[in-house]
């Protein structure tokens, strides 16, 4: 019982008097327009002011947190550089250090996914392996707008997540970036009501998958935006992929996923950022929307991105 509660809070928006105030909520304008205008005017110009470089990977400074605390506040991304390891072709010390650089940041219980390895991340590679052939991530094509865990039900929303380069293609694979909280605002300035339709229980079904193996992926209907009844804070569900994915049937909803998706694509929304991440860089971020563009790769290693996923947001606070 304590589950459904929990999901139709999720599921219908957020909690309802008595849980935390939240500018996303609707119909509480006054909050909102004070929160917006925050937001703006603290948001990142540049991917440059996201960046916070590291000494240590596996240690960082209580001064080099808060930097990348900073930047989660502001963006709800951050982009930490930092040098390889030393004397590590098997790639251990890098796992080890990027557990105890997750583990710092409250992110210690990881998505359990068909593609992890026995450490919970998943290498984002070409590949031709079973569990990995025939989805887009492990080719080098490119990727279109969208938050990870998209196809999750509700319940078990990704809220968190890490993109660690260890190799670097030859050329391309460059991200786009953009906080949810941006996008909102854009829908809400334009029409609540388009939020409104975003926000409702079946706005975005993803439908059955039948992986290689024969098991089955099940259908996934959610909303597109909602407020987390634990904090107040904004969840996004989100792909702007064409196939395979059904939107509710009314006049709100394809207005606000046309307007959604015109954001998306316009090259002149100056809050979108960019990023090249060379080895060495990663992105750490409360699951903000993103795109990758196609790459080439002519020699070796080969492009290799260690991604991690979690179900809890960063922790703003010294973890306990």
């Amino acid at each position: 019982m304590k589950r459904r509660d929990e999901n139709s809070a999720l599921r219908n928006g957020g909690p309802r008097g008595g849980g935390p105030v939240s500018p996303f909520e609707l119909g509480n304008d006054d909050y909102y327009r004070q929160w917006r205008e925050k937001k703006l005017s603290a948001f990142p110009r540049s991917v440059a002011e996201l960046k916070v470089t590291l000494a240590d990977l596996g240690q960082p400074s209580v001064a080099e947190r808060q930097r990348i605390i900073d930047a989660i506040k502001r963006a709800n991304m951050a982009i930490y550089v930092s040098q390889p390891p030393a004397n590590d072709a098997d790639g251990r010390k890098l796992r080890q250090d990027l557990t105890a650089f997750l583990a710092g940041f409250g992110l210690a219980s990881v998505e359990k996914h068909r593609s992890a390895e026995s450490d919970g991340f998943v290498a984002i590679e070409v590949s031709q392996t079973p569990v990995k052939r025939g989805f887009i991530p492990y080719t080098s094509k490119p990727l279109s707008w969208h938050t990870d865990g998209y196809y999750n039900p509700p319940q078990a929303a990704i809220r968190a997540m890490l993109l660690h380069c260890a190799h670097a293609a030859t050329s391309g694979g460059e991200n786009a970036l953009l906080d949810p909280e941006i996008a909102y605002i854009r829908l809400r300035d334009a029409n609540p009501k388009w939020v409104e339709a975003l926000m409702r229980p079946d706005a975005m079904t993803i439908p059955v998958s039948i992986e290689e193996d024969g098991s089955e992926r099940p259908v996934s209907t959610g909303p597109v935006f909602a407020v987390d009844a634990s904090d107040g804070s904004l969840l996004m569900r989100y792909t702007a992929r064409g196939r395979n994915i059904h939107w509710r049937d009314d006049e709100d909803t394809r207005a606000a996923t046309a307007f959604l998706e015109r954001v998306l694509k316009d090259e002149q929304e100056p809050l979108v950022l960019r990023a090249q991440l060379e080895p060495g860089e990663g992105l750490i971020c409360n699951n903000v929307l993103h795109t990758r563009t196609a790459f080439e790769d002519t020699g070796t290693p080969r492009r290799l991105i260690l991604r991690a996923r979690f179900a809890t947001r960063i922790a703003t606070h010294e973890p306990e």
